[in-house]
């Protein structure tokens, strides 16, 4: 019985595939015919891999048993329904046709009485796909909105940054190994931007060009892919270098740039050439362009890591930029609390300029909080007292500039 059930279901197939169906929608926008031909193809194609799949299921799957009417499993030509209690049943919309949102929901109504809804002018049994190309112009809008705004921005980009590259070029006092990493950044910034707008301008929105699938389109992937990956891995160098100047090497003038350039320009060639490879060999659709994988991780996932790296060492810095910051500030304190003493409780330089000048402590509390911590020492140590600090202190008091020992 089985065996005479798969049969039935092949025949079906064989003659779906013999007849035009009845489920295809031309676009509203005019494209070329190649455009048009590959398209209905490949619709035609997932249309009948869909209806095998659901005479499969609607085959194989045990009977409803729930009690009550029930509307019977069933091909509407474009979706598969399962076996429906009264009521309506909604599943996402099919993605066969460039004109069908797939976000959107298509709804199907189960009547009381077991049957499922039939439209009144031709008494059919149907499904109410209008939802799935309902909001499609307006959507389809804000996607080229977002796609000329992607352009011109990337355009605007590049421009920009051949000035700047320009201005570097052309004054020689700017010349050292920061301004170096600066236009090798930029270099790669440009690289990233022409191949952005090569990809939206040519490929993206070229649908002959899809259908043919040169192999240009597939090299132009891969360059896209190495300029994003040296576009980050060139900040992760520029962040590399502060660190190493601000933490490890504060008094060394020069640093091994060969390092810096095989990170930023040939680091980046390695996660390309895997994802190329990857994509051959698992997932060769046409040029490359869809984004519905997961080896786009390749790529992306040493880009997320030398991000997480740069914001590790930029915390690095800043806690060790805040450590001194903190310790002057308690030292500024403890000058504070000195200056804030009755005259007999302070040290003994101060206590003989305040009895000569009692506005003493007016003009030298704002003096004191600028000077080097070894001055508060002396004053608060037990020690015995520097006559060198001492001078200083006194030559503060008498209004003269003081200078940092």
């Amino acid at each position: 019985m089985r065996r005479t059930q798969l049969c039935w279901a092949a025949l079906l197939l064989l003659q779906f595939a013999k007849t035009p169906t009845s489920a295809t929608f031309q676009p509203e926008v005019p494209v070329a015919t190649a455009a048009v031909s590959y398209d209905l193809t490949v619709a035609r194609q997932q249309i009948i891999a869909a209806q095998f799949e659901c005479y499969l299921k609607i085959i194989n799957d045990p009977p409803n048993l729930s009690e009550g009417p029930l509307c019977n499993r069933t091909w509407d030509g474009w979706l598969c329904w399962e076996d429906s209690s009264p009521g309506t049943v909604v599943q996402l919309c099919p993605e066969y046709f460039r004109d069908f949102d797939p976000s959107e929901k298509v709804t199907k109504v189960c009547g009381r009485d077991g049957q499922w809804f039939r439209h009144p002018e031709s008494n059919r049994i149907w499904s109410n796909y209008t939802q799935c190309s309902g909001h499609i112009k307006d959507k389809l809008q804000a996607a080229y909105n977002v796609y000329y705004l992607a352009i011109v921005g990337q355009g605007l980009s590049v421009v920009s940054l051949l000035i700047s590259l320009w201005i570097f070029f052309y004054f020689k006092s700017l010349s050292c190994q920061r301004i170096s990493l600066h236009k090798n950044m930029f270099l790669s910034f440009i690289l990233n931007s022409i191949c952005s707008v090569i990809t939206l301008s040519v490929v993206t929105n070229n649908q002959p060009l899809i259908a043919s699938n040169p192999m240009s389109c597939k090299v132009l992937s891969f360059l896209s892919s190495y300029a994003l990956g040296s576009n980050y891995f060139w900040m992760l160098c520029e962040g590399i270098y502060l660190h190493t100047l601000i933490i490890v090497a504060v008094f060394a003038e020069e640093q091994q740039m060969h390092w810096y350039f095989i990170l930023g320009w040939v680091f980046p060639l390695v996660p390309a050439t895997i994802y190329t490879m990857a994509r051959c060999f698992f997932y060769n659709d046409s040029c490359w362009i869809s984004a519905q994988t997961h080896l786009l991780y390749i790529v992306h996932g040493p880009i997320y890591t030398a991000l997480l790296r740069g914001e590790l060492r930029k915390q690095s810095q800043s806690r060790s930029q805040l450590l001194p910051l903190q310790r002057n500030h308690s030292t500024r304190e403890s000058a504070v609390k000195i200056l804030s003493r009755p005259t007999e409780t302070k040290p003994p330089d101060l206590r003989r300029a305040h009895r000569k000048n009692p506005s003493t402590g007016s003009i030298v509390a704002p003096l004191l909080l600028n000077v080097v911590p070894r001055g508060w020492r002396t004053l608060e140590g037990p020690g015995p007292v520097n006559r060198a600090d001492v001078t200083h202190w006194e030559r503060c008091a008498k209004g003269y500039i003081c200078l940092e020992m």
